[in-house]
């Protein structure tokens, strides 16, 4: 790792006491050395990082990383805080501090190079003789690989930091493995042999083997966003798992240098399969009919040996999951989620949250479809548009209204796979694709009886649930190859009819009509009221899970071929508040640009279209860099807008579509006084909190807030995070 980290870099007593201000200071020594171009630039890109998933790892390390335009070449700084900094790993605040900084087109030598030190941080020994070196050019020396561990004098009660209990990443094993990282960062994989004694006696007593003797075979793919630290560091832990357990186990890293396809030999011949990612694993359908675990990324680097007892216990009950298609999720106006099958590592909230927002996230398309076409029906054909009669029989090519009746006839046919791609894709998302067939039999069932929504949310669940109770049975492996196209949508169907038909199908489907019928009764001020906490519910997490939630209540009113005026009214106010963040932060860098950063300013730019566009995420760069006041300024504006688009009346059939759709919407003047509002509340309270905090004493104002830096010398100064 020569010239990537120095003496410069390295601060073995950092002063800052928050994540954001240790990455400040580390990252100005590499401004200082012409590393980094745009500093605050720079940490806005590795806020965004940190806000996808936390870079704090259980042993006491934080790996704050981005790949950014700002940065001139790859670089490592390096930092040590006695008392620890929180980096939100479970295990407490961290205390050895990588900061990586990798440009936006770093090539692959240089990204394999970060990988390898990614590597290094399993190894125990390597991270005591950096929390006991007593001088920056030893511990550059240390991080470049220039020195070993073992050169340095570690006092015998240094204390290592305790690594997840069974992670297996012995002082031996990980040192091996360091001697190795460069050349399988290069690769992509690392074959584990069998662990045993050195002259190549049997395995490990007591490990499980496969049937025909041979050692236990387990094929893994790991992967986190950025593809530099996560994925590298998940590899290694479970490569030492698999050699404490006595397995053959090899890894597929997925990272930013690319991937090396592991040979389709090897995984014909594994026993099992560990998916441990943060984004989609590609190719997955290359692991089809194997059993599968499949979890987060960090799951694989602090809990790799319950993932290797997992899917031991997988196989011999003979378990089995079928691999996804390729490709991912489509994304809603909320963002995309990253599609699981029920793995350990997550709660089952967060686990309910994600199949859920599966199904909602195939079921958008057909709404945003299948509702726009249905608004330009009326809107070419009139408000009669739906009492024409088939255009099979009655079409006139001259005629305005045939034309309607056409449009609105063919939403209305996408409209009918509503109910059942929701429910197909909430079983898909807890059991792949073994769950389709009854999550589509009970979804259009569902809309059978009228269930609605609710109805398509229950038989998604149910189905789900019933195929993954069915993969834990234990058959014969004679007919393991018949259950996924036979057995599994056979049983799995006939169970999730029978509870839809003759068990809760009927209270599902009053709970619908009373749902719709107390939204249809919404008038004066209880309107207003739910129009403004719509509004605020939008702007709290800009994309987020609560946002989530508003935007899919205000899909479901209107995913019905005939819905309320409050449904549309609904519809239209939590369009109109989603619109506001970006819309308002495009704004303020317009008319206060010494208020902002330079790249604050050109996000501002692309903000004015996301924002016209309804893509809400457009504000999260903004808020990730000063959340204590630009989340509160949205929240303002956003139930502002929601509380006067649903006084004004406006209504909206389709789910998306921003501006854009503005010849639709019913009261579009109203409509965009309403946004204008809303706009012009967030832009002004953004203005005056920034402009106080541009104000206050050096010092006062970034610690009040929260974000506060901390300069090489050590002065606090406050910042622009």
């Amino acid at each position: 790792m020569s010239e990537m980290i120095t003496a410069d870099l390295v601060d073995l007593d950092l002063s800052a006491d928050t994540k954001e201000a240790a990455a400040r200071a580390l990252a100005e020594r590499m401004a200082a050395l012409g590393r980094v171009t745009d500093l605050d630039g720079f940490l806005a890109d590795v806020a965004a990082r940190e806000a996808q998933m936390p870079t704090g790892l259980d042993g006491g390390i934080g790996i704050p990383h981005c790949r950014s335009e700002h940065v001139t070449e790859p670089t490592l700084a390096f930092g040590r805080k006695a008392a620890g900094i929180d980096f939100g790993a479970p295990d407490g605040p961290a205390d050895l501090i990588f900061l990586i900084a990798a440009p936006a087109g770093a090539d692959d030598a240089h990204l394999t190079i970060l990988s390898a030190l990614a590597r290094q941080l399993t190894n125990t020994a390597f991270t005591a003789a950096l929390r006991a070196v007593d001088d920056t050019e030893t511990a550059a020396a240390l991080v470049r690989g220039d020195r070993t561990p073992a050169s340095v004098d570690v006092p015998a009660d240094a204390g290592n930091a305790e690594r997840p209990e069974g992670s297996g990443a012995t002082e031996a094993g990980a040192a091996g493995a360091v001697a190795s990282a460069e050349d399988t960062a290069v690769s992509g994989t690392a074959p584990v042999p069998s662990a045993g004694a050195e002259d190549g006696s049997d395995p490990v007593p007591g490990a499980t083997a496969a049937p025909d003797g041979r050692p236990f075979r387990v094929v893994a793919v790991t992967s986190c966003p950025t593809g530099i630290a996560h994925t590298y560091m998940a590899a290694e832990s479970l490569e030492n798992a698999g050699r404490e357990a006595g397995i053959e186990l090899v890894v597929e890293t997925q990272g930013s240098a690319g991937f090396t396809r592991l040979d389709p030999a090897v995984i014909a011949a594994a026993d099992g399969v560990i998916l441990a990612h943060d984004v989609p694993v590609r190719e997955k359908e290359r692991f089809a009919g194997k059993p599968t675990v499949d979890v987060g990324v960090k799951a694989g680097i602090n809990r790799p040996a319950e993932l290797v007892a997992e899917v031991r216990e997988k196989a011999a009950r003979g378990e089995v999951t079928a691999g996804s298609a390729p490709g991912s999720a489509a994304g809603s106006a909320s963002g995309t989620p990253v599609e699981r099958t029920g793995g350990t590592g997550e709660g089952y909230g967060t686990r309910l949250r994600t199949w859920l927002m599966s199904g909602v996230s195939y079921m958008v398309p057909f709404v945003a479809a299948g509702g726009l076409l249905i608004a330009l029906g009326f809107a070419i054909g009139g408000w009669q548009v739906n009492k024409a009669p088939s255009v099979m029989d009655h079409f006139v090519w001259t005629q305005a209204d045939s034309w309607g009746a056409l449009l609105f006839q063919i939403g209305g046919v996408a409209f009918n796979f509503l109910i059942p791609v929701l429910a197909g894709y909430i079983a898909y998302g807890m059991a792949d694709r073994p769950g389709l067939v009854p999550g589509f039999v009970g979804g259009s069932i569902a809309l059978t009886i009228n269930a609605g929504f609710l109805g398509g949310l229950a038989a998604g669940l149910i189905a789900g649930g019933v195929v993954m109770a069915i993969q834990k049975v234990r058959i014969p492996a004679a007919v393991r190859g018949i259950m996924p196209v036979v057995v599994i949508p056979l049983i799995s169907s006939a169970v999730v009819g029978f509870l839809m038909f003759v068990v809760i199908g009927k209270p599902i489907a009053s709970a619908q009509k009373g749902m719709t019928d107390w939204l249809n009764g919404l008038t004066g001020a209880n309107a207003v009221l739910l129009g403004a906490l719509l509004g605020l519910m939008m702007c709290f997490d800009l994309g987020g899970p609560v946002n989530k939630v508003a935007y899919t209540f205000a899909t479901a009113g209107i995913a019905v071929a005939n819905p309320g005026d409050s449904a549309m009214k609904i519809m239209a106010a939590v369009m109109a508040a989603g619109m506001v963040p970006p819309l308002a932060m495009a704004l303020a860098t317009t008319v206060r640009a010494r208020l902002f950063t330079p790249t604050e300013r050109e996000n501002g730019k692309a903000a004015w279209v996301l924002g016209a566009s309804f893509i809400t995420e457009g504000a999260i760069p903004f808020a990730a860099a000063d959340p204590l006041r630009v989340i509160p300024s949205a929240m303002a504006g956003g139930a502002v807008t929601g509380a006067l688009s649903m006084t004004f009346g406006a209504t909206l059939r389709a789910p998306h579509g921003g501006i854009f759709v503005v010849p639709l919407i019913g009261n579009p003047f109203l409509y965009l006084i309403a946004v204008a509002a809303g706009v012009g509340v967030t832009t002004a309270l953004v203005v005056v909190l920034k402009g106080l905090r541009k104000r206050s004493p050096s010092g006062a104002g970034a610690e009040s807030a929260g974000t506060g830096a901390v300069s090489p010398a050590g002065s606090k100064e406050p910042v622009a995070a």
